[in-house]
């Protein structure tokens, strides 16, 4: 209980001093830039070879790589004149972890007030995931060789966005009304950890949380630019009234969630949130996950759009919760709107049903072996009343090959516990991934995503 005192009273020291004033000469300078890159494109450019250089070691949670990221992170906050309320070393908490070991990570949180009378005791929440991979090994022709997991894109970007968007917001404040909460996440690869942990031990002023802005994987906008929402009709309503005004770039809306991420810790608490990426690609979750595929201009467009969106959202009205419509309806309910979600042998977070069951029992078609077909197939499929896996089918689809025998597996899945709505159990829908990928020619390897 200590960790609320001290962090509420973080917050009320920040609304008590002024915010000193950001000179716009301070920049972080990249020996990358070219010689024509804006000051923007220049300080994206530092971010992100600082936090997915060769010697974060892929930044796994709990690694002193993803520490010396929340150091970073914080350091640029404070630069840019946001009041970081966590510490040099981020705000730390324990997750226990199988073998009754303790996993220690992080999150940074930082503090922007808004300048409404009211509305600044209400906050948006932006937020970037800081972990990823780590370092991963494999045996070659029987020699071991290590794989650094950089994560340029993955998710060094996101908070790369979510840094230089602070410096956007802090320079502009006078033009919020909501106070504004900048959090870069930590374990999120550990089942969200870092976001659920924010929710529900660290911060207690949850209830006045309006909505929250996701930043993950948004470098490669060449592949397109997403905003995802669950389907919130107050939030599709503000997109498309930004969409409507001049502006670099527009966010497609997708109903279906372009990969899984802390918003999902946000919609558990009913609060608000829309998800911005550029969804999955090629170089996802590799070693080839380097700065060299970040679409650094379409980078910046997409930086001014979620600029002003977020201001829209700082001013605008509360935007409301709004389950799906299918709720009660009679037809599958998406798993995240479910009471309580369906699980997998005691497990709600898909990932386990992915590494558990998908990839332990997923076959690689030797016909897309020889022919060098790889990808990541989606699939949605329901989860019935009784926990029965049925109607699985491809949403997103790579070859015929890969799409059938992804489909071919979820659908032997075993039974899951059913999720609950209104007490009662409901067919939930539920949508993945299933990644193929060609580790080397003349080998393969298909990706299991360790929890």
């Amino acid at each position: 209980m200590k960790a609320y005192g001290m962090f509420m009273k973080s917050i009320a020291a920040a609304i008590l001093i002024a915010t000193a004033t950001f000179s716009a000469q301070a920049q972080f300078k990249s020996g990358y830039a070219e010689l024509e890159d804006s000051e923007t494109i220049s300080a994206l450019r530092e971010h992100i070879s600082t936090i997915s250089a060769a010697s974060m070691e892929g930044r796994l949670a709990g690694s002193e790589g993803e520490r010396a990221t929340a150091e970073y992170v914080s350091d640029v906050l404070k630069e840019y004149g946001i009041d970081v309320l966590s510490g040099k070393d981020g705000e730390v908490f324990g997750i226990r972890q199988d073998n009754g070991d303790t996993l220690t990570s992080r999150n940074v949180v930082a503090f922007l007030q808004g300048s409404d009378p009211k509305l600044f005791k209400n906050y948006i929440v932006i937020g970037a995931r800081m972990d990823n991979l780590g370092i991963g090994s494999m045996t070659v022709n029987g020699r071991k060789v290590e794989k650094n997991y950089y994560g340029a894109n993955g998710n060094a970007s996101g908070l790369a966005m979510m840094l230089e968007l602070a410096k956007m917001l802090e320079t502009n404040k006078l033009l919020l009304r909501r106070s504004i909460l900048f959090i870069g996440f930590g374990a999120s690869c550990q089942t969200f950890s870092g976001s659920w942990y924010f929710l529900n031990r660290s911060f207690s002023d949850v209830a006045n949380i309006d909505a929250m802005i996701n930043l993950d994987m948004v470098g490669t906008g060449s592949l397109g630019f997403y905003a995802y929402t669950a389907s919130n009709a107050d939030l599709n309503q503000q997109l498309n009234a930004e969409a409507s005004k001049l502006q670099p770039i527009t966010p497609q809306i997708v109903g279906q969630e372009p990969y899984p991420s802390d918003h999902r810790s946000f919609y558990g608490k009913e609060i608000p949130s829309v998800y911005f990426t550029t969804g999955i690609y090629p170089e996802h979750d590799t070693e080839r996950d380097t700065q060299s595929i970040i679409d650094y201009d379409t980078m910046e467009r997409e930086l001014e759009y979620v600029y002003n969106f977020t201001v829209s959202l700082a001013n605008g009205p509360k935007p409301a919760f709004r389950p799906s419509e299918a709720k009660g309806s009679g037809r599958a309910i998406p798993y995240y709107d479910c009471d309580v979600k369906p699980t997998f042998f005691g497990h709600s977070d898909p990932r386990y049903f992915l590494t558990k069951w998908v990839y332990s029992y997923l076959k690689y078609p030797k016909e897309a072996v020889n022919q060098g077909i790889q990808g990541n197939v989606q699939v949605s499929f329901i989860i019935d009343e009784d926990g029965k896996v049925k109607d699985a089918k491809v949403v997103r689809s790579v070859d015929p090959l890969l799409d059938a025998e992804a489909v071919k597996v979820i659908s032997a899945s075993p039974d899951w516990k059913p999720g609950m709505s209104d007490g009662k159990r409901v067919k939930s829908e539920m949508t993945l991934y299933v990644e193929f990928r060609l580790e080397k020619k003349g080998s393969f390897g298909i990706k299991k995503h360790e929890n």
